[in-house]
């Protein structure tokens, strides 16, 4: 009695694999362009009340405010827009101001800050 010692292997993807090589790239795109903020509207944001301790520059020419806890929120490409820090710092150091903050997918807040008031004066806002 000869016994056959050889295995065959079962295809565990019935379909060819080289159709969907593509698949995780455009999961990825998918979920990174959920995160980008364009054109942001006040019903799309949520509205946060925050007192600022701390104003510094951040990357790419960003504006990072801090709050009295470990939080902190910032306005893309900030100084780039005409912003100036030590103005701000003048202006709103230490004082309360309503930051409109916009979502991103699923409903997540985000630090970005779309709309920026101390008082009713509006010291900056993406809103057209």
């Amino acid at each position: 009695m000869i016994f056959d010692c050889r295995f065959e292997t079962v295809n565990q993807f019935p379909l060819p694999m080289k159709k969907y090589y593509y698949l995780p790239i455009i999961l990825l795109l998918l979920c990174f362009s959920a995160c980008i903020i364009d054109n942001p509207k006040p019903e799309d944001c949520v509205v946060e009340t925050i007192t600022i301790t701390k104003i510094s520059e951040g990357r790419s020419n960003d504006i990072v405010f801090h709050d009295s806890g470990t939080d902190y929120y910032y306005i893309n490409r900030g100084l780039e827009q005409g912003l100036n820090l030590d103005s701000l710092n003048a202006k709103i150091l230490n004082k309360t101001v309503t930051l409109h903050l916009a979502k991103v997918l699923g409903g997540i807040t985000s630090e970005h800050i779309s709309q920026m008031k101390l008082g009713d004066e509006i010291i900056f806002t993406e809103f057209n």
